[in-house]
């Protein structure tokens, strides 16, 4: 029993991995539940319940700054409710594009959706451009936090 739990617990962080840089993957959180399930197979002998309290303090923390980043990336350029809105399908869209669909979804969907709202070109355009960079930012950040829960966690591990 305890090769498959350890076997599902890495596939939960490589998946977790993964999803950080993919939208449609709550990677951080992932991450956190195969660092739960490697603490708990081990007693939290090795790595204390504190310690994973912090670490899903962390992921919900990463939770909430890549919801934040997306529509503060947009609005702070000009975007309504309707870009911001066309940025998230545009993201979830784009998806299926690999990463020129993740990376220029949101833009081309906070543009249409920005359109949708009776604005001109070039105020949908800058909408755009502020969905893309938030969407950038909360990528980063979710990498960085989940990078920093992997180092915590090992370095509770191991010392």
């Amino acid at each position: 029993m305890k090769i498959p739990g350890w076997i599902v617990a890495v596939l939960l962080v490589v998946i977790g991995l993964a999803g950080t840089v993919l939208p449609a993957l709550p990677g951080v959180p992932i991450i956190l539940l195969g660092l739960l399930l490697m603490a708990w197979m081990d007693g939290f002998i090795a790595v204390s319940v504190t310690t994973m309290l912090w670490l899903s303090v962390l992921a919900v923390l990463s939770v909430v700054i890549d919801f934040l980043a997306t529509a503060e990336g947009a609005r702070r350029f000009g975007a309504g409710r309707l870009a911001i809105l066309g940025a998230t399908v545009g993201l979830l869209v784009g998806l299926f594009f690999g990463l020129a669909g993740i990376l220029f979804g949101p833009f081309i969907g906070a543009v249409a959706g920005h359109l949708l709202g009776k604005a001109n070109l070039d105020d949908s355009m800058r909408a755009g451009v502020g969905a893309s960079i938030g969407v950038v930012i909360g990528t980063a950040a979710k990498v960085v936090i989940g990078a920093v829960m992997l180092v915590w966690f090992a370095l509770a591990w191991w010392l």
